[in-house]
């Protein structure tokens, strides 16, 4: 049976505000970019970053990111006692996809203007762990950690949700441009192929089970979301831990169900024809004048105004 026009534009509707209100928290970070005509950024319509970061597999990479960076005690430890996740959870996810958002598709000046926000934010994180390690986020292995995992996470999350297949070589592409990221951040070491950077995360001599690993899953795994987005969290979330390594998953105390990988691409699939691409990804097009990939279908055409 089909749906009627006006029942599937509501559904379409809610289910983009369900999702939407999960990761659009504070300022557009692309607010003016289309004052920078022409501005490529980091990557440009040919790269693999924007084919992967625009896709809707992106909000199942951005929380399996966060489960993964909580098998390392001492950053797992900087996040516990220099952020307000427990108090503004939204907020955290609002500022990684805005980091994301800038460094991914934005013009230099909002590339630049993402980085600085970040050696900003890490410049007060030391401490010490509960296994009794020195952690400071301008560390370079530390920071590698958080990258990596970032890259490491939108890849798996497009691999296994996205819109296209994905080969070895295109996974090679995408980790390579994410590579810019890093030295910028003075990430190290950072490895320049999926492979590689998926044996690296797994075998990582520093990873380790911590309470702090165990509070954050516990927090990431229900969150005190709004009633609405809560159902579309809890399938995501699901999604996520499907793709995390075996050791990995053990380390932070995680579970995964037999379904949850078809669950998750079901509900990707959905994601997307409610969605469509990314409209960042729309917006960054306008600016360099590049047209989409075969395939690609955006809510609002390139000739829209933003």
């Amino acid at each position: 049976m089909r749906v009627p026009a006006a029942a599937s534009g509501l559904i379409r509707e809610r289910v983009i505000a369900a999702t939407t209100g999960l990761f659009s928290h504070g300022p557009h970070p692309l607010a003016a970019t289309l004052q920078y005509q022409g501005d490529p950024g980091l990557f440009g319509p040919d790269s693999m970053t924007w084919r992967v970061v625009g896709d809707t597999s992106v909000f199942v990479g951005g929380i399996r990111a966060l489960i993964v960076q909580a098998a390392h005690p001492e950053v797992v430890a900087g996040v516990a006692e220099h952020s307000r996740y427990r108090e503004d959870p939204l907020g955290r996810l609002g500022g990684t996809a805005a980091y994301v958002t800038a460094t991914a598709f934005g013009a230099m000046p909002e590339v630049e203007w993402a980085l600085d926000m970040v050696r900003r934010r890490h410049r007060p994180v030391r401490g010490r762990s509960h296994r009794d390690q020195p952690y400071d986020a301008s560390y370079p292995g530390l920071s590698a950690w958080v990258h990596n995992c970032l890259t490491d996470s939108f890849l798996a999350a497009y691999r296994a949700y996205g819109s296209a297949p994905c080969s070895d070589d295109d996974a090679d592409r995408y980790v390579a441009e994410q590579v810019r990221v890093g030295r910028l951040l003075g990430a190290d070491p950072l490895p320049e192929t999926g492979s590689g950077l998926s044996a690296w995360i797994e075998s990582h001599p520093d990873i380790d089970a911590s309470p702090g690993a165990r509070e954050a899953i516990r927090f990431l795994s229900r969150p005190p979301l709004p009633a609405a987005v809560r159902p579309a969290y809890q399938v995501l979330f699901r999604a996520a831990a499907a793709t995390v390594p075996p050791r990995i998953r053990e380390i932070v105390g995680l579970g995964s169900l037999p379904g949850d990988r078809e669950v998750g691409r079901v509900a990707v699939a959905a994601l997307r024809w409610s969605l469509g691409a990314s409209p960042d990804w729309r917006l960054a097009l306008m600016r360099t004048g590049g047209a989409p990939p075969a395939g690609v279908r955006f809510r609002e055409p390139l000739t829209a105004t933003g």
